[in-house]
């Protein structure tokens, strides 16, 4: 028996749309949802506290990251990932499997899971972790049982299996975590991505079993599969089948894509999923993409993207990215987005903030970064509203009308 269930309420008429409600050991998340990245158990410059206020009801840690430091030992040790970081909801881990392809294939070149020039850099997301790409210069290499790689902390050695990451985020202790994965560049050749795949798809059996094999955790913790396959609809299409037969708790749907090829990929896999499990969309967190994939049937989304722009001083607004280093902005002393107030944020003017930017003060970054989460919260709490009245196609075709504005 799984350790979460989840539940349909509604579904939109026109699209594969869904509202429905993720139940968890420590709570409930009524999807569709937006996950904050705590990378390291915590949301750059954000409180747990100020999570709940701006409406979170799950964050999401990286398995690569804790593993390196403190440790999944110690995190363990304080009872588990929400108790380490002080926060009172559910939580999520990916596998480490990202890291795969950040260190490897993606490593020293400027690729993320989109193609670049599908959209200006401030606004690409889901791009490889900055952490790891800014310093990590050494090694990762993959084989059938894993990935070998140095630490970007102390260059020192070390191995990823399935086994291997079931075992650290078993010890995290999340309600929901991930299988391990390939996930390669979008860049990389059909016969490549059909490698990588396959290699997915035996990683994934391995992560299932070592999890079944631990009865605790089990009754604790679901295992999340991963579908791949690059850009390639027909690879999605199979990745979703194989997966899907192995009988996890819920699906993820792994990157990664070119802007122009994600429509056709995403709709593939879907298709073949089981309705009643959940889906979620790693590493997603551009405005469009989020509608694009709830217009789709995806169920959850995460992306580091609204906090990274933030600490360089872009923030989100119904009429766009705007960027409050603009000479324009010393002088603005509108809100940061006069149409929409996010709790916490509402009070600040752009000028005080551009201010704060241009000083370098901690406080500019943390209200920036405040206010985008706050954002991509409340888009997808208002999507998840539009479908409950009928009225979700309405509600996107307004946005991107707005935000997308020539």
């Amino acid at each position: 028996m799984s350790s979460i269930s989840f539940t349909i309420k509604k579904r939109a008429l026109a699209c594969g749309a869904r509202a429905g409600v993720l139940t968890t050991p420590h709570g409930i998340i009524h999807t569709p949802a937006f996950v904050p990245v705590g990378t390291k158990a915590d949301v750059k410059g954000i409180l747990p506290d100020a999570l709940s206020l701006l409406g979170a009801e799950m964050v999401l840690a990286n398995t690569y990251h804790l593993y390196l430091q403190p440790g999944e030992g110690i995190v363990q040790k304080a009872g588990g990932l929400a108790k380490f970081m002080n926060w009172q909801g559910p939580t999520m881990t990916d596998s480490g499997g990202f890291q795969v392809f950040s260190l490897g294939a993606a490593f020293g070149k400027t690729i993320s899971k989109f193609v670049q020039g599908d959209a200006p850099r401030e606004e690409a997301v889901a791009v490889y972790d900055e952490n790891v790409a800014s310093q990590h210069g050494q090694l990762a290499v993959i084989d059938e049982e894993g990935v070998s790689f140095t630490s970007h902390l102390d260059g020192s050695l070390h191995r990823f299996t399935p086994e291997r990451s079931v075992e650290i985020q078993h010890a995290l202790g999340a309600d929901i975590f991930f299988a391990f994965d390939e996930c390669t560049s979008p860049n990389e050749p059909h016969d490549y991505q059909r490698e990588a795949m396959e290699r997915t798809h035996r990683w994934a059996e391995r992560s299932l079993k070592t999890h079944r094999q631990n009865l605790e955790a089990k009754k604790r913790q679901a295992l999340f599969g991963i579908v791949q396959g690059g850009r390639h609809e027909d690879l999605r299409k199979e990745s979703a089948r194989a997966i899907a037969a192995l009988g996890f708790d819920g699906i993820g749907i792994g990157g990664s894509f070119s802007k122009e090829d994600m429509r056709g990929a995403l709709a593939a896999a879907v298709g073949e999923l089981p309705e009643e499990l959940p889906r979620h969309f790693l590493g997603i967190g551009e405005p469009g993409d989020i509608l694009e994939g709830i217009a789709h049937g995806m169920d959850l989304f995460d992306c580091v993207a609204a906090t990274r722009i933030g600490r360089h001083g872009s923030i989100y607004t119904r009429r766009g990215i705007i960027h409050l280093t603009g000479e324009k902005f010393k002088d603005d002393f509108d809100p940061l987005d006069p149409e929409i107030g996010i709790a916490g944020t509402e009070n600040f003017t752009r000028a005080y903030v551009a201010h704060l930017i241009r000083a370098k003060e901690m406080l500019g970054s943390v209200i920036c970064s405040m206010h985008n989460v706050g954002f991509i919260l409340d888009l997808v709490k208002g999507a998840r509203q539009a479908i409950v009245d009928g009225r979700f196609d309405e509600y996107r075709a307004d946005f991107v009308r707005t935000y997308y504005r020539s």
